[in-house]
């Protein structure tokens, strides 16, 4: 991939797919392809097919997908497995018809089972049964890495998949209806703060544990693999660090609303328990994140400072 090939990102209205142009746009390079939702919708194969045709992307970063935090996964279980599936499937299949070089499909830490063994390597896919509150998403996300490894497998695809931690960023979605929990609690802290209140509902108990990874770390790290690695299995993309939600929220509030006090409320579903990455295969590469956590909250609420009006009615849905 050099600065004058026809790069498509597919999804760049989304948080990985804004972070990819910003990072694309530092690289260099001239010949970077989009495709509006409402010019290609992404589940229609026919149509993608003639896009392609006509504008013979040489690298595509699949980063497109519904998506959405425990809220918004639960109520819509058959949106999140259809429309996830769909869009993934049309790509791939376009990309081998019309001659794409490399593909890097973006799937989710979510693919891995509710109880792996900490940190999660990949050779854990497909080993236990999924966390329920996301299933059907990881179930799309699944059938995503298989679809490359099939491609591969049967064409000579230079298809590659790439399984990122829990993101955050600027262009995330703070709707709290459907975002996950790290610019959940962003909005949270901030509108309490605004409207004068100290207490602040976290959902849970606070003690299940994540890793955070920087939309622009990760953005980063898919140019890198997209040039170095070339492998059939997928490939984890995080911080290598975790810790409890409850710690989490703590250094949110000492940056949105020092003054506020946790509430918990352990009627709210935890999720997973731990979801930690192993990422010694991607560190062995050469890449390792940048972006330090306080740091990154920090610029993620700056972001939604400067943007509040359009972040304060994000929705979740394809990006």
């Amino acid at each position: 991939m050099t600065p004058d090939s026809r790069i498509y990102v597919a999804g760049h209205a989304g948080l990985v797919g804004s972070a990819l142009l910003r990072r694309l746009e530092r690289e260099g390079c001239r010949r970077v392809l989009i495709a509006p939702r409402r010019a290609l919708d992404l589940r229609d194969q026919a149509a993608v097919n003639e896009w392609f045709a006509t504008n013979r992307p040489e690298y595509v970063f699949l980063v497109a997908g519904t998506v959405g935090g425990i809220l918004a996964n639960s109520p819509r279980p058959a949106e999140f497995l259809y429309d996830n599936m769909m869009i993934h499937a049309t790509v791939v299949h376009a990309a081998h018809l019309h001659g794409v070089r490399r593909l890097l499909y973006l799937g989710s830490s979510c693919i891995y089972p509710r109880d792996a063994a900490q940190p999660i390597s990949e050779e854990a896919l497909l080993t236990g049964p999924l966390e329920a509150s996301n299933e059907s998403y990881a179930l799309a996300k699944i059938a995503g890495v298989k679809l490359c490894q099939a491609y591969r497998r049967q064409y000579g695809c230079d298809f590659i998949s790439a399984m990122p931690t829990n993101l955050y960023g600027p262009q995330d979605n703070f709707d709290l209806e459907s975002a996950h929990v790290l610019p959940a609690l962003i909005r949270k802290f901030h509108d309490a703060r605004i409207e004068g209140r100290t207490d602040v509902v976290v959902w849970g108990s606070g003690a299940p544990r994540r890793e955070f990874l920087h939309v622009d770390d990760l953005a980063d790290a898919c140019v890198f693999l997209m040039r170095r690695y070339d492998a059939p299995e997928p490939i984890n993309v995080g911080t290598g660090e975790d810790l409890p939600i409850a710690e989490l929220a703590g250094r949110v509030r000492a940056i949105v609303h020092p003054a506020a006090r946790l509430v918990f409320d352990p009627s709210k579903p935890d999720g997973t328990p731990r979801k930690l990455l192993d990422v010694s295969r991607l560190h062995a590469l050469g890449w390792t994140h940048r972006i330090g956590l306080d740091a990154g909250i920090a610029q993620a609420y700056d972001w939604f400072l400067a943007h509040r009006e359009v972040a304060r009615g994000v929705v979740g849905g394809r990006s």
